[in-house]
């Protein structure tokens, strides 16, 4: 993470290696008798629940000691420096979730009508939920790859799964610690080893000890609960 005095911009990637290294482990930890209900063939709302679950580890002073260090001589981030980075998390966090919001809104539109013209209505998601249209000419769906990537009338999954991915997170691993090999486990043995061959709530069930709530959600967002 450290280059000279500074911290390293690179923390978006990070947490990009560590998203899609969730769905890798969700693969890898299958233990599903038929190769249908395998890895991630689990519901379209929830396959990106252990994706965004592993992001949290990007973001714990304890796991961010393991991965980062000084450029010339392997020293440890300061502690200050450290706090900083974990309180850069909430930046911008109201942008990018009314971000995920306007893609969200923008798909089911599209895909509840017979015909749409997609600049016009993502134009239109984007006035309605940040307050000003897209920019003039353009037509961000002409690039959107989730359209036609198997997430058509499904990105709203993205937001859904992030309520139970930061619910078990907060109940399961923010106490016990991210390195708890007891938390592992059980999130491995509840979450990972099924893969669809329980439904999703179930498995939601079976780790929380209860049924699952947006609070955790809330609170990663900087609201009161």
């Amino acid at each position: 993470f450290m280059t000279k005095a500074v911290v390293s911009t690179q923390s978006t990637g990070v947490e990009t290696y560590f998203h899609e290294f969730g769905h890798a482990m969700h693969q890898i930890c299958s233990q599903a008798e038929h190769a249908l209900f395998a890895g991630t063939s689990v519901e379209r709302d929830f396959v990106e629940a252990p994706s965004q679950m592993l992001e949290n580890w990007c973001w714990e002073p304890e796991s961010l000691k393991l991965m980062s260090g000084h450029y010339k001589d392997g020293s440890a981030i300061p502690e200050e420096l450290l706090a900083k980075l974990v309180a850069s998390k909430a930046a911008n966090v109201a942008t990018t979730t009314c971000r995920q919001l306007v893609f969200g809104m923008f798909d089911q539109d599209i895909h509840t009508r017979e015909s749409a013209d997609t600049a016009a209505c993502f134009s239109a998601a984007h006035e309605k939920v940040m307050g000003n249209p897209a920019p003039a000419g353009t037509n961000f769906a002409a690039q959107f790859g989730h359209m036609a990537g198997g997430y058509d009338a499904q990105y709203y999954g993205y937001m859904w799964s992030e309520v139970y991915s930061d619910d078990m997170f907060q109940t399961v691993f923010k106490d016990a610690g991210v390195l708890s090999q007891e938390a592992g486990l059980k999130y491995r043995t509840c979450i990972l080893q099924p893969g669809g061959s329980i439904d999703a709530f179930d498995m939601l069930r079976n780790m929380l000890g209860r049924e699952p709530n947006s609070e955790a959600f809330f609170k990663a967002k900087g609201f009161a609960v």
